[in-house]
């Protein structure tokens, strides 16, 4: 299926639309002050060992330290920066290169338990595997790894991998072209290589220029790793524009325009060193109006922000994300055009499937979706429906999995979770209702003030009460309420006055003792 790429970029912003059929697919962003971690290599320092979780604490310059699981404690070239203890008990006395009697630099056992493998203070190399998210810190891996246009470079390894998206016929071929190109002839290791989808009509000269890239980049960053201090950033990921080039375009690609003339010299320039067939795509858009407003992203994005999604038949989704879960509630609303009720169902259920399968992609929902669609009585529908709903999915470069229709006539699916959701990255928790969706209604927060009050005055005697609140529960005292306000301080005896104020909101409440 044919697809644009347009980008918008800023000094503060770099946004980037997957457009097909003229419809907006995915939406991708990165804020130059919030730039993804992921990919990057540190040389980390280990705060914390934790022998009861098998994972650790590491410390690679951020606000929270990082979180390493034993099973991504694989041997790698940050061993040379400590030596493992000889005991539980025993610290280094220096964080320089450790030697086996070999001469060989010593490296984690990835079979014994994480106390005996790193140690507190430990310099350790570790690359991002997942962005911080709400409080929970990066995730890690000592498993390096970097990704070229056409491989996947594993230098602590040697074995070579063919991605699975690659005809099986074709896999042992071009592991054997891949091993001969990478094969040195002093005996030290090659280093592995995981051949990427877009490796499979790659020639040898294409192959070897992406090795030769991978390879100079590593010994950057293993020369880096001597000289740099611990908690110290090695090596950065591409930006978005260069990850776009790397990662999304394919055959398929039609354009990808771009509105800055400066950038567009940038990502030429990288474009002709590693994907010279993608600068005939590249364009600088020039045009008077916002690239954005050519296919309406703007208006996507407001509405990929909304819970309820308006469907072309007359019904419409509502959409729910929470912290475990996102559920997606099919209606028919308005549509009332099929001859009967059960074409009705199955028509919208069909749209439904397609509309909910491009909401995951655009709003970049992952983890585990419920779909409710609206029950069908027949089964060769609910096949139908379910089918469509998976060839939808199967366009979706992330990971999924669907299951079939449950006795409660819901879906369930999951997407794999790889970075934060559209309405996380431009969005934050309302603070009137602290993400709620609701707030107490004004008679409810005169009530809870009266009890108050009532609590108050049992506990002590002062001379007046001042109940400070916004300007719609003021008014309701004023007013409707002003009978049970009087009758409450003829019973206690004391006086209760009122005042305004505008920066609160109508759940705030304070209540002063004069």
């Amino acid at each position: 299926m044919s697809q644009d790429i347009l980008i918008n970029w800023s000094p503060q912003e770099t946004r980037v639309a997957v457009v097909e059929q003229g419809a907006v697919q995915e939406v991708h962003l990165e804020r130059t002050l919030e730039r993804g971690l992921v990919g990057n290599i540190y040389l980390g320092k280990v705060s914390r060992v934790l022998p009861g979780m098998q994972s650790a604490f590491i410390d690679i310059g951020l606000d929270r330290a990082a979180f390493l699981h034993v099973a991504d404690l694989m041997p790698n070239i940050a061993a040379k920066h400590a030596a493992p203890r000889a005991s539980a008990t025993q610290a280094p006395e220096s964080e320089g290169p450790a030697a086996g009697a070999n001469g060989k630099l010593l490296t984690p056992n990835p079979v014994l338990p994480i106390e005996r493998q790193i140690f507190e203070g430990q310099a350790l190399m570790v690359q991002v595997l997942k962005d911080p998210i709400g409080t929970k810190g990066a995730r890690l891996t000592a498993q390096i790894s970097i990704a070229g246009r056409l491989l996947v470079f594993l230098p602590q390894d040697n074995h070579i991998g063919v991605s699975q998206k690659i005809p099986p016929a074709q896999r042992e071929a071009l592991r054997q072209r891949l091993l001969q190109l990478t094969a040195t002839t002093d005996g030290s290791p090659a280093g592995g290589f995981i051949l990427r989808t877009n490796a499979e009509d790659a020639t040898d000269e294409e192959l070897a220029e992406d090795t030769a890239y991978l390879r100079k980049t590593w010994l950057r960053i293993k020369e880096a790793s001597t000289r740099q201090p611990s908690a110290t950033l090695l090596h950065e990921d591409l930006n978005l524009m260069q990850r776009v080039l790397r990662d999304l375009v394919g055959a398929d690609t039609h354009s990808i325009r771009i509105d800055s003339r400066e950038q567009h010299g940038l990502l030429t320039t990288f474009a002709a060193e590693f994907m010279p067939d993608t600068v005939a795509k590249l364009q600088h858009y020039s045009g008077e109006r916002p690239i954005f407003d050519l296919f309406n992203v703007d208006e996507d994005i407001v509405r990929a922000l909304s819970r309820r999604v308006d469907l072309k038949s007359g019904g419409y989704l509502v959409i729910d994300q929470t912290e475990a879960l996102t559920t997606v509630d099919v209606n028919t609303g308005g549509f009332v055009g099929a001859r009967n009720f059960d074409d009705t169902v199955y028509r919208t259920n069909l749209e439904a499937a397609q509309a909910i399968a491009r909401q995951l992609r655009l709003r970049n929902l992952g983890g585990i979706v419920i779909v409710d669609f609206i029950d069908m009585v027949r089964e060769d529908h609910r096949d139908s429906v379910l089918s469509e709903f998976r060839k939808q999915l199967a366009r979706d470069r992330v990971k999924t999995m669907t299951g079939s229709f449950s006795q409660l006539g819901l879906v369930e699916m999951t997407r794999k979770r790889t970075r934060e959701s559209l309405a996380h990255m431009l969005s934050e928790p309302c603070e009137a209702c602290s993400g709620k969706g609701v707030v107490k209604t004004a008679r409810s927060v005169c009530y809870d003030i009266l009890r108050e009050i009532l609590r108050e005055a049992r506990a002590f005697n002062p001379r007046e009460f001042r109940v400070v609140a916004s300007a719609k529960v003021v008014e309701l005292f004023l007013d409707e309420e002003r009978a049970h306000l009087a009758g409450l301080s003829d019973f206690i005896g004391k006086p209760i006055s009122l005042q305004s104020e505008g920066s609160m909101t109508q759940e705030q409440y304070d209540i002063v003792l004069l």
